[in-house]
């Protein structure tokens, strides 16, 4: 008798923004890769319209997040991602700079990792309400596997004042 293994399945949460030229198209247009080439997207978030964070002299930004489910491990689904970036066009010139796309991975089921690749989750969610916003919308009791608080939980904490408004496109 031969036993059949099935794939691992991941739920990834994804934050992907754009703040270059027509940015809805560009997050419809990445999500579509997304489908196609990392997983099944079983939720997404409605639009965000938010103010840059970090290196603020630019363009505000469109986000969304998405539930993805994958068989790709989380360094396989981070190249996936930034092969997408590259191929509608991102270019990397200033660190947290304008970008046509911008594809980052915030957690993956309850995994806690830290390569020169990836950290899971992402180290700065928890600080960001342009991320805890969505997040909250499609998964408010997703637990963060380190600081042990749901998402709902962080942003009631969130000191950020960063600008989020809901956008509808």
């Amino acid at each position: 008798m031969k036993l059949s293994t099935l794939p691992i399945m991941h739920i990834a949460y994804l934050l992907i923004g754009s703040n270059l030229g027509d940015k809805a198209s560009y997050l419809k247009n990445a999500s579509s890769y997304i489908q196609q080439q990392c997983g099944q997207i079983v939720k997404q978030s409605s639009y965000y319209e938010t103010a840059p964070w970090g290196f603020t002299d630019q363009p505000g930004f469109l986000n969304q997040a998405l539930i993805v489910q994958t068989q790709l491990d989380p360094a396989e689904l981070m190249q996936q991602l930034l092969a997408i970036e590259t191929f509608m066009g991102r270019t990397r010139t200033i660190k947290m700079g304008p970008r046509i796309i911008d594809l980052d991975i915030l957690q993956i089921d309850q995994i806690v990792l830290d390569t020169p690749l990836l950290q899971l989750p992402h180290p700065a969610m928890h600080q960001r309400k342009f991320a805890l916003i969505p997040m909250v919308e499609i998964a408010p009791e997703l637990l963060h596997p380190v600081i042990q608080k749901t998402m709902t939980e962080l942003l009631q904490e969130c000191t950020d004042q960063g600008d989020v408004q809901k956008k509808m496109i």
